[in-house]
């Protein structure tokens, strides 16, 4: 029955070797470029690279005369060939030099240590900043993908993971290397009949080093991906708004049980990676450890059949060398196993690198016009947007929307949720791209700005307020660093606040706490139209600034945000119409189309949506 169904297998069995050598052919590539992207990162710090591999060739070229003078002491100080006592006069000069060579040996090592952490924290310290420059270059829909713990674990917990390989990489595969041959030398000096033995199973160590290398670097793949998710499981749960949530709705055992079963998770792989290799390493210990005991086995079976012309210090010499070689030899494999898992975190620390933002300048980008009058023009020209995760079949957020806002002009966006009118403020400063059509500011077509200068004459006040676990001041100070103490209280009492700030304790120096839990919604909105006013931007976008404020609150921000737009272009999106009756444009959206435009009185007049709209929320506030 074998032999007749012999022949299918075998061709299963070629195929699946030819599947294999495809697919490591195709990875030999991909590891080179890696390989040569993580040398690129050292290429800052020639210089102390080149000294530290001139210090590790020297140290390691030392290394190994002293189990040459072990021989020399034994056969020469010890047990002269000529017979009688030790020459002590002989063998104080061996001793002398071998603890001069010990005392070089060691100051070497200490400099060595110093460079090779220097460059390696180096490396990933600007690895670390080139990682998170790159990220805050990404457009903000990358953001609204991403989960923010998966992001910081990359920033810490990947850089971080590879920060033992670049600093002591260099100096273990140099100095190892170096003494690994160095003693090989050394044993053929010694004994080619012994230095054979001692090296006969090396290339089934290599072998099993690479598959250990493979298992470990899947392992590790894992191991990052699980401490991606609990990086953000904390994120999410131990941030202020994450506990309110979880205590108001009495799930603090959920979270508790959903960040312990990814906690075992991470345990199981923690161990596995570490246990992965140690099978290897006992092994290899074992063997290094054993070779000595078969060198005074051979050596006595050499002496015996008269085959080879070995002294006792020949034999003290080889086996001090062949200890030697131990220590460099495991440190080479495990160098080499460190290596295939870091580049599982190397790989996912470049596929962040290599994400291309898909709003960037375009190649002749210039800056915003510096006419006031020009810079406060926004204008949208038959814009059509569509999200990019968005069905094709479905409808567009915004569809061939054109309207002009005029320098000074004070114009709002109503609609019910969903209809587009947000989408409007995201495609002025270009955190989206319009998918068709243009949006002009300052009669330029945003794409052809620099987007740096164009939000410098922008200022949006949202209605979700972030404030830094920072000091008022601070807070204040992240739209204009410069800013003296006279401009902030010049802007918190346009602003209405400067009188709440002044009746705290620490004044300006008051610390708000995380997105700034310890004020009220009003006083964190109204800080945050301080600090739009210290920018001083030509247009300002209030994004339904005041809808998630009580009556009272309501009234005193309208009233900071009536001085804020007093002389500048302002764009309203509003969910209450009472605070936009006095706008001079009022556009009105529906399904991402405009369906009407006018005044607020031309509008009611009209009894079309806009009314409908007003007698609604009329309807409801009088039934409150």
């Amino acid at each position: 029955m074998s032999g007749l169904r012999g022949g299918p297998p075998a061709r299963m069995m070629g195929g699946g070797d030819a599947n294999a050598q495809r697919a490591r052919n195709a990875e030999a590539p991909k590891v080179e470029h890696l390989l040569r992207r993580i040398t690129e990162l050292f290429q800052p710090y020639r210089m102390p690279i080149i000294l530290t591999i001139v210090l590790v060739l020297v140290a390691a070229a030392l290394s190994v005369i002293p189990p040459l003078l072990t021989a020399r002491a034994f056969d020469v100080g010890l047990f002269p060939t000529g017979g009688g006592g030790p020459n002590l006069p002989a063998l104080g000069e061996i001793v002398g030099a071998m603890i001069g060579l010990y005392i070089i040996t060691t100051l070497l090592g200490v400099w060595q240590t110093y460079l090779t952490a220097t460059v390696g924290n180096k490396v990933m310290g600007a690895l670390r900043v080139r990682l998170f420059s790159h990220l805050q270059a990404m457009d903000l829909s990358f953001f609204t993908k991403t989960k923010t713990g998966v992001i910081q674990s990359r920033l810490q917990n990947d850089v971080g993971g590879v920060a033992s390989v670049l600093t002591n990489t260099i100096s273990s595969v140099l100095g190892n290397t170096v003494t690994v041959i160095a003693a090989f030398v050394a044993m053929l000096l010694l004994n080619w009949q012994l230095t054979i033995v001692a090296v006969l199973l090396m290339p089934i160590l290599v072998i099993a080093q690479r598959r250990v290398g493979q298992v470990r670097a899947r392992i590790a793949t894992k191991t990052q991906e699980s401490l991606s998710d609990m990086t953000a499981i904390t994120q999410e749960t131990l941030s202020v708004s994450g506990i309110l949530l979880s205590k108001s709705f009495n799930r603090q055992g959920t979270e508790i049980a959903r960040y312990a079963d990814e906690n075992a998770n991470q345990v199981r792989l923690q161990v596995s990676q570490q246990m992965s290799g140690q099978v290897f390493f006992a092994m290899v210990s074992i063997f290094l450890s054993s070779i000595p005991a078969i060198v005074y086995l051979v050596a006595g079976f050499l002496l015996d059949n008269g085959a080879a012309d070995i002294t006792a210090g020949t034999i003290v010499a080889f086996t001090t060398v062949q200890a030697r070689l131990l220590f460099p030899l495991l440190g080479l494999l495990r160098v080499a196993l460190d290596l295939q898992t870091s580049g599982a975190l190397f790989a996912r620390i470049f596929e962040y690198l290599d994400l291309v933002p898909q709003i960037a300048d375009a190649p002749g980008a210039v800056d915003v016009p510096t006419r006031q009058a020009a810079a406060g023009r926004v204008s949208f020209d038959d814009v059509t947007f569509r999200y990019a995760d968005a069905s094709p079949t479905s409808r567009a957020t915004l569809d061939r929307v054109s309207f002009d806002i005029e320098p000074g002009q004070f114009v709002a966006f109503v609609g019910p949720s969903g209809a587009g009118k947000t989408t409007v403020s995201y495609l002025i400063p270009r955190f989206y791209e319009a998918t068709g059509g243009r949006v002009l500011f300052g009669g330029v077509d945003v794409r052809d700005l620099k987007q740096q200068s164009l939000i410098s004459h922008l200022g949006i006040v949202s209605q979700e307020t972030y404030l830094f676990h920072a000091t008022i001041a601070e807070n204040l100070r992240y739209a204009k660093p410069d800013a003296t103490q006279n401009g902030l209280e010049t802007a918190a009492k346009l602003a209405n606040i400067h009188d709440r700030i002044l009746s705290f304790d620490d004044g300006y120096d008051t610390v708000v706490g995380e997105r700034g839990y310890r004020l009220s919604g009003g006083e964190k909105q109204r800080i945050a139209i301080a600090r739009v006013l210290l920018k001083d931007p030509a247009v300002l976008i209030l994004d339904e600034a005041t809808s998630a404020l009580d009556s009272i609150s309501e009234r005193i921000v309208q009233q900071a945000l009536d001085t804020a737009a007093r002389g500048r272009t302002t764009i309203a999106i509003a969910h209450r119409l009472s605070t936009i009756v006095a706008a001079d444009v009022i556009f009105v959206v529906e399904n991402g189309e405009i369906v009407e435009r006018g005044t607020h009185a031309d509008l009611l007049a009209a009894g079309g949506a806009y009314a409908a709209l007003y007698s609604e929320q009329v309807t409801a506030a009088i039934a409150g």
